[in-house]
């Protein structure tokens, strides 16, 4: 059905600070790290200080049966505060039957604390009864002009169509799928998703891992998780996996310990004004261009076979182009973590030679020279 919100323009999509994944692994901070209100405040400092537009509270905040009951160590009214003052809005994650039994009330309370949005997770099925209950928190959301993001969800069916503050859905085996099992998300399932899975609509795979390993060195560890691939498979996951609202999957801590990929996480947009396939083989590699306003990105990805790439830049307007890229190391085959960063002028008659390692990735970004 066509779009029932009159009003659309405070619908925003941005990057996440997302707490789930790397276990609220904090360190160098001089207090205790957990779910409590001292780490969210942490987090909240930390995405605006890198430009990030929200956080996740995931779980543990609050009771799962009970959304309205919330944890001992967390002021949510302190929370949401300390984001307010900073820019950084506040996503609270609830299971859907949590939120089902006491919709209307939960959403009132939330909204009038200035909460952004919701995240809502375990539906696990697409039956006529769960399809009802994604339009009843899509319809309860956006009048009170609150994004919803559907974890644990079916892939897209158009509902954003008629409530564009359904801002992503799950409906993948993501970035999580690593801190349990070796076999399931992997660099060659990995080069599938934009083939099948995206075609649907928006993919929440909740990349950004800043722990990576070869196949021969990765463990699944649930609390410290790495990542299968190298680096900048990682990075070029934000540039060629579509969602608005797009997580950063690791801890704050990992990331200042990045200042040269956090250069990037901090500029790369979460939504495309104008899309070109360079080169794509279902489940073996892919680099997409993506344009935003002036600047252009551009990212390659490749399953375990490691390969050579001439990207063709006739996509560009005339003149010259500042290039930044982040590039798997010379090592990078032995150690998933090395890259290198390079830097040159560009224009639409060049050829850009990429050079993917095992499970690599490559990412770039071109704004006009003269700007």
């Amino acid at each position: 059905p066509p779009c029932e919100m009159d009003d659309v323009s405070w619908v925003k999509p941005g990057k996440v600070s997302w707490d789930w994944w790397n276990n609220l692994d904090l360190f160098g901070v001089d207090f205790s790290a957990g779910v409590n209100t001292d780490s969210y405040l942490h987090m909240i400092d930390f995405a605006a200080e890198y430009g990030l537009q929200y956080i996740i509270l995931d779980e543990g905040w609050s009771d799962t049966r009970d959304v309205m009951r919330t944890a001992p160590d967390i002021d949510l009214e302190k929370i949401v505060a300390h984001g307010k003052q900073k820019g950084v809005g506040v996503i609270l994650w609830v299971t859907w039957n949590g939120l089902d039994r006491k919709m209307e009330e939960a959403l009132d309370a939330w909204s009038k604390l200035g909460v952004a949005g919701v995240k809502v997770d375990f539906m696990q099925r697409d039956d006529q009864w769960m399809m009802d209950f994604y339009w009843r928190a899509a319809e309860a959301t956006a009048r009170r002009k609150m994004l919803i993001d559907f974890h644990g969800a079916c892939k897209p069916t158009g509902l954003r169509r008629t409530f564009p503050n359904v801002i992503s859905y799950e409906g993948v085996t993501g970035l999580e799928q690593y801190k349990w099992t070796d076999e399931i998300t992997t660099p060659d399932q990995e080069l599938t998703l934009p083939f099948i899975r995206m075609v649907a609509g928006p993919m929440d795979f909740t990349p950004g891992g800043m722990r990576n390993a070869d196949r021969r060195s990765f463990k699944p560890v649930f609390d410290h998780p790495m990542t299968q691939g190298t680096r900048c498979h990682q990075l070029a996951m934000y540039v060629i996996f579509e969602s608005p609202l797009q997580m950063l999957a690791d801890s704050p801590s990992e990331y200042r310990r990045q200042p040269e990929c956090m250069k990037f996480l901090s500029q790369v947009p979460t939504t495309w004004d104008d899309t070109r396939v360079l080169h794509a083989k279902v489940g073996d590699v892919i680099a997409l261009a993506r344009r935003s306003g002036e600047d252009w990105y551009v990212a390659a990805m490749t399953d375990w076979t490691p390969r050579e790439l001439d990207l063709d830049l006739s996509f560009l307007p005339s003149g010259a182009f500042q290039l930044e890229a982040w590039a798997d190391g010379v090592n990078a085959a032995r150690n998933a973590n090395d890259f290198r960063r390079e830097s040159r002028q560009v224009s639409q008659t060049d050829q850009l030679k990429v050079e993917l390692a095992p499970g690599g990735g490559w990412a770039g970004w071109l704004r006009p020279a003269a700007r």
